[in-house]
């Protein structure tokens, strides 16, 4: 039986950081910020299937956009940093016809098109003709911040979006990153999306983490309990994946929630708190007037058992 979690509070004022402009769309009910890595694009996959949960889409819609999206975040793993190492961006805005994904990069990514010419005649760019065929509408950009946004709306007649929680008035800070460049930021909608979404993306990064199965089970709670949490704030979770190790910081959150989320963080059939049963470490920071859930979960292959300790200062 795993022992339980101390759950300790932090004042480090690095915790949170003032809130940036948004670089898209604020109505995004799914924003992942990542490297430009050609294994982050499965990332990508597993969050665009986790929205196809939500909404109920067809197979058929699910396949266009699941390829279409993949050769777009391609071309800024390709060419948008020429080799080097940089932000990607992916948005989805799921409404109940249609469902639109931005991908943005701030390098050389894909020219914008001259001339009058189509957004798919626009340069060489990898895959831009599939993107035209398989989208309804296709549009490459030239942001203000340098860089390409490439735009892709898709058709989905048959999606049965699930109702939209209310949507507070005013925005949270964002999380600071960490000493580290995280792996993955998601920023998501509470609901149906966080059910669906978290658990795909928190399994693919354990399977990176070379989880053991047992392990991966346990993550999977700990996203699904996330998922089904109470509260209309967007779930804002930064996460950053280690051998064997994944440290996953949610926030900011109003103060108080980050306890509320883990006493509440139960499961039909798991008796009291997920979070606390499952994670290594579970750390409240506050920052003032707001806070961010830390949680850390290891996989020690061969040391599990009652005598593993839970907290780490």
């Amino acid at each position: 039986m795993r022992l339980r979690a101390a759950v300790k509070r932090s004042s480090d004022p690095r915790s949170i950081r003032a809130s940036a402009p948004p670089l898209m769309a604020e109505r995004a009910n799914v924003r992942l910020q990542l490297a430009n890595r050609p294994e982050n694009v499965m990332l990508v996959r597993e969050a665009l299937t986790g929205v196809a949960d939500a909404f109920a889409l067809d197979l058929g819609d699910l396949i266009d956009i699941h390829t279409a999206v993949t050769e777009a975040c391609n071309n800024v793993v390709q060419h948008a940093y020429a080799g080097e190492e940089g932000p990607l961006e992916v948005v989805v805005e799921p409404a109940p016809d249609a469902v639109t994904v931005v991908v943005r990069d701030w390098g050389v990514g894909i020219p914008a098109p001259h001339g009058g010419a189509a957004a798919h005649e626009a340069g060489p760019g990898i895959g831009l003709t599939a993107i035209h065929t398989l989208s309804q509408r296709l549009d490459l950009r030239r942001p203000a911040g340098g860089g390409t946004e490439v735009r892709m709306e898709f058709a989905t007649l048959g999606a049965r979006p699930p109702r939209p929680r209310a949507t507070p008035a005013a925005a949270l800070p964002a999380i600071a990153p960490p000493a580290r460049a995280p792996t993955i930021a998601l920023t998501v909608t509470p609901g149906a999306l966080a059910r669906t979404v978290l658990p795909r993306l928190m399994c693919g990064l354990a399977a990176r983490a070379h989880f053991s199965t047992d392990r991966l089970s346990d993550l999977h709670l700990i996203a699904d309990a996330l998922g089904a949490s109470a509260g209309v704030a967007p779930l804002h979770t930064v996460a950053d994946v280690q051998p064997r190790a994944l440290e996953l910081r949610i926030g900011p959150l109003e103060r108080g929630r980050g306890e509320r989320l883990v006493a509440d963080s139960s499961l039909d059939g798991l008796g009291g708190s997920v979070i606390a049963k499952l994670v290594d470490r579970c750390q409240v920071e506050r920052a003032g007037s707001y806070e961010v859930l830390a949680l850390r979960l290891m996989d020690e292959r061969g040391a599990a058992g009652p005598d593993r300790a839970k907290f780490v200062p």
